[in-house]
């Protein structure tokens, strides 16, 4: 693959012996979203630790525009155009939506210490955070308390948070987790909307959401990729579905 954004380079992570990461590497193209499935406990949130400076591998490296970043943290990642979510929503439930994405605003552009000047009223801030809103379908719910948003609301805004630091690079870990069918349609929609203008590693158990949104598909077992390619060659591959989406089943 020429140029790719993100490469990882034989990672590997274990735990009193435990492999939790085996011999790891892959490459994601400029604009692509690559999902990774696995079974549970087949090490797929250690690996996007990894990917995010979060943990670091016992042995390998990882490329960021082919630079080596192997030993940089979070936030140092977060400078170079990384944006993260979490399988459990990262947000602070006592501000309002729009409160929560002017606070990412004001790190990205560096308006952090400005403590003589009211955030909520300062337009420098307020009005990309409300277009951050309207880009994740959350205008309407701008001034609401995080606390009583739905959990796909939650989702959406930890999205719009993520893209308030302007990244190339998205790490996604299970955004439809716990959503019903439309909260999950709605963030696909959202997901697919990114696509191409940001790459993204995603992981997620809904099945028909990744085979709706990956342009490429990487099955992870015990560490270890066991199969790699796009949703159809996944949906027929014998190994992937005696594996993860159960042996003798339809692949769908």
């Amino acid at each position: 693959m020429p140029n790719p954004i993100l490469s990882a380079r034989n990672l590997a992570k274990h735990y009193d012996g435990i492999v939790a990461t085996d011999n790891f590497s892959f490459d994601l193209a400029r604009g692509e979203l690559c999902a990774i499935i696995g079974p549970n406990g087949a090490g797929k949130t250690t690996l996007l630790a990894q990917l995010s400076g979060e943990l670091q591998p016992n042995s390998g490296q990882i490329l960021y525009l082919g630079e080596d970043i192997t030993r940089l943290s979070v936030h140092q990642r977060a400078e170079l155009g990384f944006g993260r979510s979490f399988q459990i929503t990262s947000v602070f439930p006592e501000f309002t939506a729009l409160q929560n994405v002017i606070l990412a605003v004001q790190a990205q552009v560096g308006h952090s210490f400005r403590f003589w000047r009211n955030a909520s009223t300062d337009p420098e801030l307020v009005e990309p955070a409300r277009n951050y809103l309207k880009e994740v379908g959350l205008t309407a719910r701008a001034d609401i308390l995080v606390s009583s948003l739905s959990h796909g609301e939650k989702r959406a805004l930890e999205i719009a948070i993520a893209l308030a630091g302007k990244p190339q690079l998205l790490l996604l870990d299970e955004p439809m987790a716990g959503m019903g069918v439309e909260e999950s349609e709605k963030m696909i929609a959202l997901l697919l909307s990114l696509k191409g203008r940001i790459s993204i590693v995603l992981i997620e158990h809904d099945m028909d959401a990744v085979f709706k949104l990956a342009d490429r598909i990487l099955v992870l077992v015990s560490g270890a990729c066991i199969a790699t390619g796009d949703s159809e060659t996944i949906r027929l591959n014998p190994e992937v579905r005696k594996a993860y989406l159960g042996e003798g089943e339809p692949a769908c």
